[in-house]
């Protein structure tokens, strides 16, 4: 079984860090698959065996100053450092705002009058004495994270920021220091130490509205997380006492009053209640729990108090199970950000490239030493491969996170890009399209009910739980039955009020010799060709009446079923059960295609023989009889609570089975891929138009060449609207 890790990464400043990181990782002996996610700042491991963490770190830290931290079991250290770093990018970005002001102010400090004229070069001395701090406090993490790249003969984000706010600051200091060298050269001495300020402040302040913007990202997680129970009420020899959560243990005896969230997954033992189960399923309405249902950790109690058994604790609650599994999602890659991947690894040493390319050029030209300088570090400041790193990711981050709150679980982002290109949807029909459990749907009157309500109370067959489950709906009450007797595949019989009843199927009715009219035959075909099973009700001489059961189509199902058509999504239906059955189904929801009398091992043979059509085929199943063909379908969907089996054989997870979701689901793949799309535009967009005019390529026939301070303020946007247009996904309306 592979072992799957999850780690934070500190450090992480640009798109180019994770590639490199994750090149490093997947090199280890042992190591699956490694997926570092700029936008998470996490790393997912998959390993055979488990690798410590120490030869992690060492790996990781021969690509640069990063940490690997492991996931928080009590402290959390991880967002310690995440806290620490805003507080410290919030710091530098006020001090260097009052900087940058002062520094654009100065050159004009002539201006007011009554105060004293200053020499320019006193202005330049003045200026250098602002800049220093600037440049060395702000542009420390650029530095560091330069030289650590360097040392391993790579190249980052950080790189391009320090090699072009140092080639302004050096070029300043050299005008401020030794100006005499531009004056022998025929050239006037100019300082840009104000650029070199702006522009560190600005990219400083891009890095803190991202690191907010990602976070804002993630809210799915940390609102899961919030959910969580921090103690509960223990009942010990009648007495309750409370407890912190992490105490608690399978069968202990737990008690929850109204508007309390209950701690842990279990069995309801004592009471009945109304639960709000909202935040878990994504449905709107209470459920009511009696003695013997199961009940959600962190599920709102609404009226009544309760008493259940603990089942499920720690880890493997539905809700931990739930984090769990979005955690996951977000930390894998779309297949369509293997483009941005393999852009954003090249991408910093051809921009460079590019820098020192449009310098050499402008200063060849004869436009002079400034002019190139000036050329080559636009370009170097407005280049951002961030905004292709988190071009893809984000959008899954908050796609998923979008689903978890709709019950929808997605099990990764190969599967939320996988789900939008499916035409074909193929249906099992057992607790998928229908409710998976008979139901009396029609009988001939209350007192053929009662008398039937009697015979099955003794029984434990399905069909008779059906029968009084209606009888109690219907508040009805069943007399005493003597001498009762079932007899398998066939029904029961017993004898009430000294008169003997049979209740079953026309067998049962022909191995006690009672006969049934043509018109009572015809009655009873009339509901078997409906795919209802019929219970007949008679004496020992006499037909009395029957009642119908049948496995009662979802609600909402129709709809569903309509609205997948409206989708361009051909729904099909493939069941183990009878023609009648399979077709009465198919015809109501609206099916134009179905097999029935597939077997569990068939059901893949279907799925293969529709994709050599060339279809796109999802499958919908319970996940466990259908595994194989879940498996085999270009997209399994699951439905049932989210754990267990169901999530290991699907891609995708329907909570509570809900089949309106399913289309939910679709809309959700489809609108997060045309913001991914929408994403990656961008960012490829505006480097492609970006670092051409940036390198001066508008200045010969419009004589426009681009600020550094304008260059460094467009690329912290690229970024900041890569985020934004992601975060859009939260607040669609599916």
């Amino acid at each position: 079984m592979p072992n799957k890790k999850t780690y934070y990464v500190a450090g992480m400043d640009c798109a180019a860090c994770a590639i490199n990181i994750e090149k490093k990782l997947n090199k280890i002996q042992g190591v699956k698959k490694a997926v570092v996610n700029y936008a998470t700042e996490k790393v997912m491991v998959e390993s055979e065996v488990e690798i410590p963490l120490a030869e992690l770190q060492n790996v990781a830290g021969q690509v640069g100053n990063f940490t690997l931290i492991a996931e928080a079991t009590g402290h959390d250290h991880a967002q310690m450092l995440k806290s620490e770093k805003l507080q410290l990018l919030k710091k530098q970005i006020i001090v260097g705002a009052i900087f940058s002001v002062i520094a654009m102010l100065l050159p004009y400090y002539g201006m007011i009058p009554s105060l004293p004229v200053l020499k320019m070069q006193t202005v330049f001395y003045l200026l250098l004495i602002l800049a220093l701090p600037i440049q060395v406090w702000l542009g420390a993490q650029f530095y560091t994270s330069t030289w650590a790249a360097l040392k391993k003969g790579q190249s980052n984000m950080d790189t391009l920021i320090a090699v072009g706010t140092t080639a302004a600051f050096a070029y300043s200091v050299l005008a401020t220091l030794w100006p005499q060298i531009f004056v022998n050269a025929g050239q006037k001495a100019e300082v840009y130490f104000d650029t070199s300020i702006v522009i560190l402040t600005l990219i400083v302040l891009g890095r803190y509205l991202e690191a907010k913007a990602k976070g804002k990202a993630s809210q799915a997680i940390k609102r899961l997380l919030t959910l969580q129970v921090k103690t509960a009420r223990i009942m010990i020899n009648g007495q309750e006492k409370e407890i912190p959560i992490d105490q608690v243990k399978k069968g202990d005896f737990l008690i929850v009053r109204p508007g309390e969230k209950i701690p842990v997954d279990g069995l309801i033992t004592e009471g009945e209640s109304s639960i709000d189960e909202s935040m878990i399923t994504g449905e709107s309405l209470p459920v009511d729990k009696k003695i013997g249902d199961h009940v959600i950790g962190s599920t709102l109690n609404k009226v009544g108090t309760f008493i259940f058994k603990a089942e499920k604790v720690g880890q493997e609650t539905a809700l931990a199970q739930i984090i769990k599994l979005v955690e996951a999602a977000q930390a894998t890659k779309a297949p369509i950000q293997r483009l941005a991947d393999t852009v954003a690894g090249y991408f910093v040493p051809v921009v460079i490239g590019i820098a020192l390319l449009s310098f050499i050029i402008w200063l060849v030209s004869g436009s002079g030493f400034v002019f190139a300088m000036i050329a080559g570090v636009t370009v170097l400041i407005i280049a951002c491969p961030c905004a292709l790193g988190l071009a893809t990711p984000t959008a899954i981050m908050v796609g998923t996170g979008k689903g978890a709150q709709e019950g929808i679980l997605i099990k990764n982002a190969e599967s939320l890009e996988k789900i939008q290109i499916i035409n074909v949807l193929a249906f099992d029909k057992t607790g998928t399209l229908t409710e998976g459990k008979p139901k009396v749907v029609n009988f001939t009157n209350v007192e053929i009910l009662k008398l039937a309500y009697a015979l099955e109370q003794k029984s434990e067959h399905p069909l008779a739980l059906a029968v009084v489950n209606k009888a109690k709906e219907l508040k009805l009450t069943a007399a005493d039955v003597a001498q009762f007797k079932a007899q398998i595949g066939k029904g029961v019989q017993g004898i009430i009020n000294g008169e003997k009843y049979f209740l079953g199927n026309q067998e049962l009715m022909a191995e006690n010799e009672i006969k049934l009219s043509e018109q009572e035959k015809k009655a009873i075909g009339v509901e078997e060709n409906n795919a209802q099973t019929v219970l007949i009700l008679a004496t020992e001489h006499k037909y009395l009446g029957l009642l119908s059961l049948a496995d009662t189509i979802k609600p909402g199902a129709v709809a569903a079923i309509s609205a997948l058509k409206e989708l361009q999504i051909e729904p099909i239906l493939i069941t183990g059960d009878n023609s009648r059955t399979a077709e009465v189904v198919a015809r109501t929801l609206n099916i134009n295609r179905w097999f029935a009398k597939v077997k569990p091992d068939d059901k893949l043979q279907k799925i293969k023989e529709l994709q050599a059509q060339g279809f796109k085929v999802g499958m919908v199943g319970d996940g466990i009889n259908d595994a194989p063909a879940l498996t085999q379908s270009n997209i399994g969907i699951a439905m049932g609570t989210g754990t267990d089996v169901a999530i290991e054989s699907a891609d995708l997870v329907i909570l509570k089975g809900d089949i309106s979701k399913l289309v939910k689901a679709i809309k959700l793949s489809r609108k997060t891929m045309a913001t991914i799309k929408g994403n990656l535009f961008w960012a490829f967009i505006y480097n492609i138009i970006g670092i051409p005019v940036a390198a001066g390529i508008l200045y010969p026939s419009f004589g426009l060449l681009l600020s550094p301070m304008i260059a460094a303020g467009t690329m912290a946007f690229s970024s900041i609207f890569v985020v934004l247009n992601s975060l859009r996904l939260s607040r669609i309306k599916l």
